[in-house]
């Protein structure tokens, strides 16, 4: 026979007793966010964006193969210069530099993929006289890498002097052989390679997005930067992919005295447009502004 008292433990207590306020909530799961950066995009697409840079080289060549042989004759002149003043000790910091400032002289190859895509005629005059539609804060991204740059040619005099001391520089001829065939040699160019590629990394984070961003949005430079690397850690594996295919092709083109940057730097350029368009979302590619730190003016 069942009771007719109720047992006061099977009914929840009233919301404004005592025992209300003994009661743990349960715990509820946060809802899932879409991360609005990434893309999870395979590492085999850097592949089709060298593809699709290879494709727009060809596609009316003449103003990219201008391009890259001025790239290629400014590259010659550089080291030129450094054996002729005796600056040959920033031979291997001003390659590494290139790295720095490469995505910031490609400016005009990505507008020649920007005025393919809306089947434009690009011209020579064109891709040289880019008007960025951030205006002078193109410029202020450029003055920062340059300064990134100058800070690399700095710490590399450091690393030199931690190791030899603040003596002069004995010249090519004898510290090529001593780098390659000696113990000490062999850990200055660890100890610089890894200082190098850490300036390479950090310059290829903030600046492989933001030219083109600059480029074709309405934003400030500093904001460009982050978010450029916000969408290059968001995209780690394919972009860390890009980041390998840049350096070996480079290092190919440095290994033929710089001719091979006549077609390998406008590829890259073309290329990086590429890489933009499939990162970054069509939203603020077709002019949403997006700024992280301040309105540009």
């Amino acid at each position: 026979m069942l009771s007719d008292h109720t047992n006061n433990s099977d009914n929840p207590p009233k919301p404004d007793s005592h025992e209300a306020a003994d009661v743990i909530p349960g715990v509820v799961p946060a809802l899932p966010v879409e991360n609005r950066r990434a893309r999870n995009l395979p590492w085999q697409t850097a592949f089709a964006w060298l593809r699709a840079g290879w494709s727009d080289l060809w596609n009316n060549p003449v103003p990219s193969l201008l391009y890259g042989f001025g790239i290629f004759a400014a590259s010659a002149l550089i080291v030129w210069a450094l054996f002729l003043f005796n600056y040959e000790y920033a031979l291997f910091p001003a390659l590494a530099g290139f790295m720095v400032v490469g995505p910031m002289i490609a400016n005009g190859l990505y507008e020649k993929s920007r005025m393919l895509e809306e089947c434009e005629q690009p011209t020579f005059l064109r891709m040289l006289f880019v008007q960025p539609k951030s205006g002078y804060q193109a410029w202020f991204m450029g003055v920062l890498l340059l300064l990134l740059m100058l800070l690399w040619l700095r710490a590399a005099v450091l690393i030199w002097a931690l190791f030899f001391g603040i003596v002069p520089f004995p010249g090519t001829d004898e510290i090529v052989p001593m780098l390659f065939t000696t113990p000490i040699g062999w850990v200055v160019l660890l100890v610089g390679g890894s200082v190098g590629a850490l300036f390479a990394a950090f310059s290829f984070a903030i600046s492989v997005f933001a030219m083109p961003m600059l480029l074709t949005e309405r934003t400030d430079a500093l904001s460009a930067l982050g978010i450029s690397m916000a969408l290059v850690w968001n995209n780690l594996s394919v972009m860390l992919a890009w980041g390998m295919i840049v350096l070996v092709l480079f290092l190919a083109s440095v290994a033929t005295a710089f001719v091979g940057l006549i077609v390998v730097f406008p590829v890259l350029g073309h290329a990086t447009w590429h890489a933009y368009r499939a990162i970054r979302s069509a939203d603020h590619q077709n002019g949403e502004t997006e700024n992280m730190f301040i309105r540009p003016a």
